[in-house]
């Protein structure tokens, strides 16, 4: 039996029962992960207010004062894992300048210090004598529903399986003691996210594993002893596939994708604290005069819109729907609104363009009952007026158009003669046109390239060639009047008189680095090490998703023997089976036995592929429900930051 969607919403709320319940005259202090959870499936914060919580406040905090904390009955922290490093470091922060003297703390995964026992008796110390503590373990992890097919784990946002080093590690020497101490407590958590997610859904699942770091976790959950008991019982039977994103980053930076969500959430502001929703100017629907783009005085909307079917059904077309078939969707929801709301709205056919929307916008302006009843609606409209007006959207094209070149160009001539074609395009600042590349434009690019193209043969003539590349990326960076965020992160340097050319020189020579060990990343693979479809006399060069392969081989009729998606055994049963099935006809488990199949994408996920997964399934699978998850959505800056920035996965040892 599938899950039903509605069952998955319902998980999503159930992990905030123990919070909901305790939150009357409470300060509630959530940290970035569970705020996005709770922004995008669990009802946001207005949820908690209703509850009865004076304030929610953000973790680390600047102090709990002010009249919410001196009213306060209680203090309730919600953690997205274990309380640990610098998230414990915060909680005791709080509880040391607080005067309340009963604290509630709603964490998941396994403290360092101990059980819930160990854990009340810290908190009591951090309080100071006389105070009461209650450790509430959750249920279900705190999940992020984007979409009825996709949910992402936001306390893993910073997870991205190792790149192979020029000596990589075979298929099989990568195990949980191999990993660096981070990215172990990252598995760990994980692990004990999924177990717990498949208690609420009932689920029995059967593990597969794309990658190396796939295969430790898929392992790790196959023996996890709390999984192994739920299997015994559990009804509902499934198939998990973990797929490794270091296999295919071009699908993280590419621009293939013909999707409304994707740009929007590429192009907008990210909203303060939140990986991935974006900030919605909403000064169009006010009388303020400002061409200020981030205008501080309006708080700004957004696209979670989890309390508004509306507004949540027109967040499914953009997800799920074609840009052109999107945006006159949006048209149509806008019209449907205000014509309910009786405002004299000119119906209009044809090509729908941003004017047209805003002006529709500005029938609501002066009515709030309108404003109000209609509210979720509208954040969504002017998301999508903001983006396609922004210049990155034009530049989107630039950028498909270009990836196509390369895909024709690198089937065509080796890497160094594309190297040296895209050097007189990286140009400095005082140099560059609005259509012209930025440094971050050109990362994204290079990632495209190196990942596509598979291993390289090394050689004189590609290193000449990269170090031409470098020797420019290094001029331009330097030459920026003001580094972007996101250069700031890849530099390591927080301004531009700390950004020396020698961090430049030190970044750009680790992005190379990275760069060669991306292009040796599907090495191990025997059917899926290319990515790239070097075309013929009828065909153009393409690039063919490795996702798309790994679900074309899953709803394959035939059901072969899959090659690289290995399957990994729970238990003695599992092994004999696999064994035996090599001298006699035993039915190995295959991905696709299932009534319902689950991808994990474990280092991100574009909306692009979760809509390709979807219907590639609809198509070739019929009676199958699939559902994606994965540790973050990505866009190609967020790919990049994931993949370059200095202090990505650092060990949480703030206490």
């Amino acid at each position: 039996m599938a899950v039903p969607v509605p069952e998955l919403w319902r998980v999503c709320r159930q992990a905030w029962e123990p919070v909901l319940a305790r939150a009357r005259r409470a300060l509630v202090f959530l940290d970035a992960a569970s705020a996005e959870a709770l922004h995008w499936g669990g009802g946001g914060a207005g949820e908690l207010l209703a509850a009865g919580a004076l304030a929610v406040r953000a973790l680390p905090a600047e102090a709990a004062a002010g009249e919410a904390a001196a009213a306060a009955a209680r203090l309730v922290f919600v953690v997205s894992g274990a309380l640990r490093g610098g998230t414990a470091a915060a909680v005791r922060g709080v509880l040391g300048q607080s005067t309340v003297r009963h604290c509630v703390l709603v964490c998941g995964g396994e403290a360092e210090g101990g059980g819930p026992a160990e854990l009340e008796e810290a908190l009591r110390r951090w309080m100071g004598e006389g105070g009461r503590a209650e450790v509430v373990p959750r249920g279900p992890p705190l999940l992020a529903p984007l979409s009825a097919e996709l949910c992402l784990l936001p306390g893993l946002a910073a997870l991205l399986p190792p790149l192979p080093g020029p000596g990589g590690p075979g298929p099989t020497e990568v195990g949980p003691g191999a990993l660096p101490a981070e990215l172990r407590a990252a598995v760990r958590a994980m692990v004990g996210d999924l177990d717990a997610l498949f208690a609420a859904l009932g689920l029995r699942e059967e593990s597969f594993a794309v990658g190396a770091l796939s295969r430790v976790i898929a392992a790790e959950l196959a023996g996890y002893a709390p999984a192994r008991n739920r299997r015994r019982t559990a009804t509902n039977k499934a198939s998990i596939v973990f797929v490794d994103r270091t296999l295919d980053l071009a699908g993280a930076v590419g621009h293939y994708g013909d999707n409304l969500a994707e740009k929007i959430l590429s192009v907008l502001p990210k909203l303060p604290g939140h990986k991935t929703d974006v900030m919605v100017n909403m000064v169009e629907l006010t009388a303020l005069q400002t061409t200020d783009e981030i205008c501080n005085i309006i708080a700004p909307g957004c696209l979670a819109q989890p309390n508004d079917p509306a507004a949540k059904a027109l967040w499914d077309s953009f997800m799920n729907l074609k840009q052109k078939e999107a945006v006159m969707e949006a048209r149509r929801h806008l019209v449907e609104a205000a014509s309910r709301e009786n405002l004299p709205i000119k119906m209009s056919m044809g090509e729908v363009t941003p004017e047209q929307l805003s002006s529709y916008i500005q029938l609501f302006r002066n009515n709030l009952k309108a404003l109000e009843n209609h509210c979720g609606l509208l954040q969504l409209v002017l998301a999508t007026i903001q983006t396609l007006k922004h210049p990155q959207t034009s530049k989107w094209d630039n950028f498909l158009a270009f990836e196509r070149l390369l895909l024709q160009t690198i089937g065509e001539s080796e890497m160094p003669s594309v190297l040296n074609q895209l050097l007189p395009m990286i140009k400095s600042y005082n140099k560059r046109m609005k259509d012209d590349y930025t440094c971050e434009d050109f990362l994204v690019l290079l990632v495209y390239m190196y990942s596509v193209v598979g291993e390289l043969k090394s050689g004189k003539e590609l290193d000449a060639a990269e170090e031409e590349v470098k020797k420019a990326l290094v001029k331009a960076i330097c030459e920026e009047p003001e580094p972007s965020p996101l250069l700031r992160k890849i530099t390591g340097c927080d301004s531009l008189l700390n950004l020396t050319s020698q961090k430049a020189t030190d970044a750009v020579n680790d992005i190379f680095r990275s760069l060669r060990d991306i292009a040796r990343a599907r090495m191990n693979m025997k059917q899926f090490n290319s990515i790239h479809n070097p075309g013929s006399n009828t065909h153009q060069a393409s690039y063919k998703p490795l996702l798309k392969q790994v679900v074309e081989e899953i709803c394959n009729p035939d059901r072969p023997d899959p090659v690289d998606i290995e399957h990994v055994s729970s238990g003695l049963t599992d092994l004999l089976k696999t064994g035996f099935s090599m001298f006699m006809k035993v039915n190995r488990p295959h991905p696709g036995d299932h009534p319902l199949l689950i991808i994990f994408m474990v280092g991100g996920v574009t909306v692009s592929e979760v809509k390709m997964v979807k219907d590639l399934v609809a198509t070739r699978k019929p009676g199958t429900q699939v559902i994606v998850l994965s540790s973050a959505l990505l866009t190609p800056h967020s790919a990049i930051e994931l993949l370059f920035a200095k202090d990505r996965l650092q060990p949480d040892t703030d206490i």
